[in-house]
């Protein structure tokens, strides 16, 4: 939606009467953008397996122009965010998740971006079965995160016991994230958890996302180390040798050949040498900064646990904002 905000009649000076008069003019208009209304659709698909319910969340996100919005999307479970995932180009996501047993509401909500205003769909009813297998669930909150390259954020991590009672020793679970952007990371405190048996609350760990500023001026160069007298020592003599190769060399054939090989080898080393990581380090300094690419980016966030038998893996999905 965009408001209107213009100016009618100006007054104008008639030369020569020395009077004002009111003259009409065109109206001065000024367009503000309030953004874009969007509409907000979830469809949820749910599969029943032998450890509880899988659910499969479909959304789309479309502005009152009838095109496509852009951003991030958080999934919620009674109003508490469980993952979040970046639209595409057509304004639609997918994304995978093992529930817990139980009856859940979930909506997707919009966060909106520049130009569009956030929205957020009705709510799905979804009964999740209860299995008899020990597993987890994981979440994120919040489910999405905006960076200007050098900052960093904090994302809890929630793992929470399902059918523990099952457990007949302690189940550990690791954590790590995948789909990040050149010049990131991330690091989760702790990087695993502990599920007792017959737990049922959540255990958390901050995932702390961090990204890199550029920078374009290259540091100056460091002193170099004073010279080696080893190297002196052993190349002196070398090059001395080698004068007198080819001394010798104009006399008999093989010296000649062995001189070429001799001064081929060395030519080889000096240019080595002098192209270099070291090389380059000494003369010209460090190498510029890179910053961490701005965008959108979906990261997954995994949680595994092994009895040395089989793994049980679970994950979320999650949106960090690169500006």
């Amino acid at each position: 939606m965009r408001g209107i905000v213009c100016r009618g009649l100006r007054l104008k000076f008639v030369a020569g009467l020395g009077i004002a008069m009111a003259a009409a003019t065109l109206p001065v208009c000024a367009a503000t953008a309030h953004g874009i209304a969007t509409e907000t659709s979830l469809a949820v698909e749910t599969h029943d397996l032998s450890s509880g319910t899988q659910a499969t969340f479909s959304i789309t996100v479309l502005g009152e122009d009838g095109l496509p919005a852009k951003g991030a999307v958080s999934i919620n479970d009674h109003g508490a965010p469980i993952a979040g995932i970046a639209l595409n180009s057509e304004g639609q996501a997918t994304s995978v998740l093992n529930l817990i047993a139980g009856s859940h509401t979930i909506t997707a909500a919009y966060m909106g971006d520049s130009t569009h205003k956030a929205s957020s769909s009705v709510s799905s009813d979804v009964q999740a079965l209860t299995g008899g297998t020990p597993n987890f669930a994981v979440s994120v909150n919040p489910a999405a995160v905006s960076l200007t390259a050098g900052q960093s954020g904090t994302v809890i991590t929630s793992v929470t016991p399902v059918n523990s009672g099952g457990l007949s020793s302690p189940m550990f679970i690791t954590l790590s994230c995948s789909g990040l952007p050149d010049q990131s990371s991330c690091t989760f405190t702790p990087e695993t958890v502990e599920i007792l048996p017959g737990a049922t609350a959540p255990i958390t760990s901050s995932m702390v996302l961090e990204t890199q500023a550029g920078s374009t001026a290259s540091a100056a160069p460091v002193a170099r180390p004073a010279s080696n007298s080893v190297a002196w020592a052993l190349l002196l003599p070398g090059a001395l040798g080698l004068g007198g190769l080819a001394w010798g060399g104009r006399r008999n054939p093989f010296l000649s050949r062995l001189t070429l090989l001799a001064l081929l080898a060395l030519v080889t080393m000096l240019g080595a040498t002098a192209c270099n990581p070291r090389y380059y380090y000494y003369n010209h300094g460090p190498p510029p900064t890179l910053p961490t690419p701005s965008g959108i980016y979906t990261l997954i966030v995994t949680a595994q646990s092994s009895n040395g038998v089989t793994a049980i893996t679970n994950y979320t999905n999650m949106v960090m904002t690169v500006k």
